[in-house]
């Protein structure tokens, strides 16, 4: 026998010795002997003093005693059981031996343990044996049989996947959190809509093919009806015309609310809405989902797929790209709903020109110059007013009442006979555009795709304009050759359409695993979560998890916490996120946010912009206002004021459209 043996087997002799008198007064757990017997060791050593000079014993103060020393009779233990002292740096070895078998990673995964969560498992256990001192005797023993040779590293599995699963509380209900995030059968979620075989009409085409024109007939003349638009002042536009034709059409957006009756208390048999908004509990006749091909976006996709999948009215009409079309079949597949497709072509021819601009001396009534970045439109806005042109520009962050009134300018084509504009032009405005001029093909990073190309372009030579033959070029003559290339390549098929977790996901997260915080549950959720990946994709949730971080030591519930985080607000803005996470202390202490609060927090009144930063603060805080609006509809007690919001933001979109039009003015101020 060997020494070393010889050593191990003493000390399992004491402790056994140690055991029987244990168990004798009723210990019975590894724990409770091993506190006991270092309890005895310290009677034996006269550590009890109270005891030893017959003063009572305080009860609570063994228990403490007993806490606070576990660690300690651990570490002893397993080095009386061993027989000698771990070599720290040795465990590190070791670990990372463990940590490279793949033989290890294959039997993680069979427990449910990812290659990401396995490295995060990993790190606290190397972490955990480092500390040697409070290691079970019998990991203490085993790392020192693999240290010695005795063993092999493989071993450390049991007590990897004990500590993975205390560090990792899911893995006990791994089962049951799969079936919760299991996104594999969307259009099992709609049982109003699969309770009947809907009639689906794709009219497939491009910008200015009259598609939508059609789509809305049927709206307009039936029983009742949804419009579901992507842009705010698209649905505005649906309520309007609805409304102009003699069919009481109500509005629906995330921060507001209108109705066709003057009083608001009867709603109207058709709605105009945002796609985000739509209803799904209540049957219809006529369900219009417009610019369906935003079915693919990262961000939303998901009300598209939602829209699709969930309307229950007897027809839907889609309206959109070609290139949706056959994901739009896959989807419907296992539906059973009849779809029929009516192909439109461009109803105003759309030439590309063989020339390139070359020089802003170039550019012509009706002109618009598309570039990407906002510095290049200031710069081109100055170098137009310069030779003598007043110019309209439109982007994405200005309100809707600026935009409009760039654009009113614009078609008038009095004054103001040149745009210069961003992508923002792309969807949503009615333009009278004779050309467009791409100032750049380029846009993050990236050339444009061919449905991003002819998205814009085909804003030119609108159907019964002033401009009914369309034209696009370039700036550059080094981009004309590249843009005719992209624009007649066939635009490619869209292959995916987004979804997104519902507050009901998370909430049953958090009912398994109630010690993990919000963003700790949406990070597990988009971890596990499985969907068809032939179809669908999980949609981006980087915002939704800034506004969770931004608020996650916030007191408040889970539904409440979900909904303030699909807040529309611009994360970038670091104003914008202290005046949200002001507004969520508000909720949390249940005191009401006020208009006078909100114009004490953003100094109201504002001043008329004197360079562009200030124009750019006007805008964000329209979007405070947005945010306040939007949130009134959701928690109305907290947020009680907003038509007094309403009248404030008039007066902002007022001032801001005064300082666009002198936009060049103060560009020049921001260079001076």
């Amino acid at each position: 026998m060997t020494p070393l043996l010889a050593t191990r087997l003493c000390s399992l002799t004491r402790l056994c010795s140690h055991s029987v008198t244990f168990k004798a007064v009723g210990l019975r757990s590894y724990d409770q002997i091993r506190l006991a017997g270092h309890a005895k060791l310290q009677n034996i050593k006269g550590t009890n003093k109270e005891k030893s000079e017959g003063k009572p014993e305080d009860p609570f103060e063994r228990l403490k005693a007993r806490r606070v020393d576990t660690e300690d009779i651990y570490g002893q233990l397993g080095e009386e059981i061993s027989g000698k002292k771990l070599d720290k740096q040795m465990i590190i070895v070791k670990l990372n031996d463990f940590y490279q078998l793949q033989s290890v990673r294959d039997l993680a995964k069979s427990h449910y343990i990812s290659e990401k969560l396995f490295a995060k498992a990993f790190i606290s256990f190397r972490r955990y044996c480092q500390k040697s001192e409070s290691l079970p005797p019998e990991l203490y023993a085993k790392l020192c049989d693999i240290i010695d040779g005795h063993g092999h590293v493989s071993d450390l599995f049991p007590y990897f996947l004990t500590h993975a699963r205390d560090c990792l509380p899911h893995l006990k209900c791994h089962e049951e959190l799969c079936k919760i995030s299991d996104l594999r059968l969307p259009h099992g979620w709609y049982p109003e809509a699969r309770a009947k075989v809907r009639k689906i009409i794709f009219h497939a085409g491009p910008t200015n093919s009259g598609k939508t024109y059609h789509a809305m007939e049927r709206f307009l003349k039936s029983g009742s009806g949804i419009y579901c638009g992507p842009l705010k002042m698209l649905a505005g536009e649906i309520y309007h015309k609805a409304n102009e034709h003699n069919t009481p059409c109500d509005l629906v957006t995330g921060e507001e609310r209108r109705f066709a009756d003057p009083d608001g208390h009867t709603k109207s048999e058709h709605v105009s809405c945002t796609v985000e908004m739509a209803q799904l509990d209540q049957p219809i006749d006529v369900a219009v989902i417009d610019e369906i091909q935003m079915i693919r976006d990262p961000s939303r996709g998901w009300a598209w797929t939602r829209a699709l999948l969930g309307m229950p009215a007897n027809e839907v009409h889609l309206c959109g790209e070609d290139a949706a079309l056959d994901l739009v079949k896959k989807i419907l597949e296992p539906t059973g709903d009849i779809l029929e497709v009516i192909h439109y072509k461009r109803l105003t021819p759309l030439i590309i020109e063989d020339k390139p601009l070359m020089s802003l001396k170039n550019i012509r009534s009706g002109d618009c110059i598309v570039c990407f970045n906002k510095d290049s439109l200031y710069q081109i806005s100055m170098e137009l007013e310069n030779l003598g042109h007043k110019v309209a520009v439109v982007y994405s962050t200005l309100p809707p009442g600026a935009k409009l009134a760039q654009c009113k300018k614009f078609n008038a084509l009095d004054e103001v006979k040149v745009m210069v504009a961003t992508d923002a032009i792309g969807m949503g405005l009615n333009l009278s555009i004779g050309r467009i001029i791409f100032y750049s093909l380029i846009k993050s990073h990236e050339y444009l795709s061919t449905s991003q190309c002819l998205q814009i372009a085909g804003r030119a030579g609108r159907y019964r304009t002033a401009h009914e033959t369309g034209y696009v070029t370039t700036y550059r003559a080094e981009d004309l050759k590249t843009l005719k290339t992209i624009m007649s390549h066939p635009v490619s098929s869209i292959e995916r359409a987004g979804l997104h977790p519902t507050v009901d996901d998370i909430e049953t997260f958090a009912y398994h695993l109630p010690q993990l915080d919000f963003v700790q549950l949406v990070d597990l959720y988009m971890e596990l979560c499985t969907c068809d990946s032939s179809a669908y994709f999980i949609s981006d949730m980087k915002s939704f998890k800034i506004l969770a971080e931004a608020i996650k030591h916030i007191n408040l519930s889970l539904r409440s916490k979900y909904t303030f985080c699909c807040a529309p607000i611009d994360v970038r803005s670091s104003f914008s996120i202290a005046m949200f996470t002001k507004f969520v202390r508000q909720f949390s202490a249940n005191q009401p946010v006020s208009a006078q609060f909100v114009t004490r927090s953003i100094n109201w009144p504002i001043k008329d912009p004197k360079k562009l930063k200030d124009l750019h603060h006007l805008e964000t805080i329209y979007d405070i206002f947005e945010l306040y609006l939007w949130l009134s509809y959701r928690f109305p007690d907290v947020f009680p004021e907003p038509d007094q919001i309403r009248a404030l933001q008039i007066e902002l979109d007022y001032t801001i459209s005064n300082g666009v039009a002198h936009i060049v003015q103060l560009a020049s101020q921001e260079r001076s």
